[in-house]
């Protein structure tokens, strides 16, 4: 199940991800700071570091990826209307992990026929 996915916006393709703040508690804890950096595992089975952060002040505390979400772009090719999902894996006996998918999206005439799996070499 998707902790969360989000069909991608021009600012997320050359800046940072942003991220609705209803998955604020899907992330990893910020334990009273503003930045966390967290690991994620392809479908290829690399493991990808990124560093999500809130604003330190104001009410709308709106997450977002920086540090290595734009060579994760650049990896997967992945443009405006590609869809990407962060998974958290967790089970009593492990440690949690995330894991990343990136979706191309798939026009048909014109329409969008939907998403498909981005299978990308190392880094």
């Amino acid at each position: 199940m998707a902790t969360f996915s989000k069909i991608l916006r021009k600012t997320d393709t050359n800046k940072t991800l942003s991220v609705h703040t209803k998955y604020l508690k899907s992330l990893p804890s910020f334990n009273g700071g503003h930045a966390v950096d967290f690991q994620a595992i392809d479908e290829s089975g690399f493991v990808w570091t990124f560093k999500c952060s809130i604003r330190k002040k104001g009410q709308y505390r709106k997450p977002v990826l920086s540090k290595g979400w734009l060579a994760f772009v650049r990896n997967k090719k992945l443009k405006v209307g590609d869809k990407i999902k962060f998974c958290l894996n967790q089970t009593a006996a492990a440690t949690p992990f995330y894991r990343v998918q990136a979706e191309k999206e798939v026009k048909i005439f014109g329409a969008i026929f939907g998403y498909s799996p981005i299978i990308a070499t190392f880094p």
